[in-house]
């Protein structure tokens, strides 16, 4: 894996148990929105979200929201005051705690510093590229 130019590189990371393996760029936007609440009809998605300033919420605003931070906001107080969520993402306060979380709580979905994905949880490829490989979205 040609790590040297991908150092930078966002890796989602889920439980486990979650059944998926592969997501294209739009599905994981569909789930970071809310819009898909359930991995299947027994596991529902748990999103983890860097707290504010953190590089990978940067990514995450930037790339999947396509939102500045006050947009972000403003959508989720938005969707849960029209009851189309019950809760906005939990923050998570550094990438030990997302992966630790993620590792916890099935359904659970964060975003990680690729140098800091640790055992317990498993990488998502996004639109069949995993972190480090030519053509992935999340840097």
């Amino acid at each position: 894996m040609a790590a040297q130019s991908h150092d930078g590189d966002v890796a989602i990371v889920v439980h486990p148990d979650t059944p998926v393996n592969n997501l294209t760029l739009a599905e994981v936007r569909k789930v970071f929105l809310g819009e898909r609440q359930y991995w299947n009809a027994n596991i529902p998605v748990v999103l983890l979200i860097r707290a504010p300033v953190a590089r990978e919420r940067n990514v995450v605003l930037k790339t999947i929201y396509q939102m500045s931070e006050s947009q972000f906001k403003q959508y989720w107080i938005a969707k849960i005051f029209r009851a189309e969520s019950a809760t906005a993402p939990k923050v998570v306060y550094s990438n030990d705690m997302a992966n630790e979380l993620a590792s916890a709580i099935p359904g659970a979905i964060a975003l990680t510093d690729v140098r800091e994905v640790r055992p317990g949880t498993k990488v998502i490829r996004v639109d069949g590229r995993l972190p480090g490989e030519p053509g992935y979205p999340l840097r």
